[in-house]
């Protein structure tokens, strides 16, 4: 069984996942609608930190795309 504690933190890293995949959503919707890809214009073009973005946004939906089993376990 969770404490407290623990459903906070998780509740916590689903924010930022989720947070993290709209703003790569959005990124990429840019990127298609007027080749304006926000990443590489702040960070730079593969940049060391623009590499991270992307791999933070990789990772964030992946995390998502897991959540839905682990949300309908959850106690009502």
């Amino acid at each position: 069984m969770e404490t407290s504690s623990e459903k906070d933190k998780k509740d916590v890293i689903g924010w930022v996942a989720l947070v993290l995949l709209v703003i790569g959503g959005l990124n990429w919707g840019l990127v298609g609608l007027i080749k304006l890809d926000l990443v590489k214009a702040i960070f730079g073009d593969m940049s060391v930190l623009s590499r991270i973005i992307y791999l933070l946004v990789g990772v964030s939906a992946i995390y998502i795309l897991l959540m839905p089993p682990k949300m309908s376990n959850k106690e009502k």
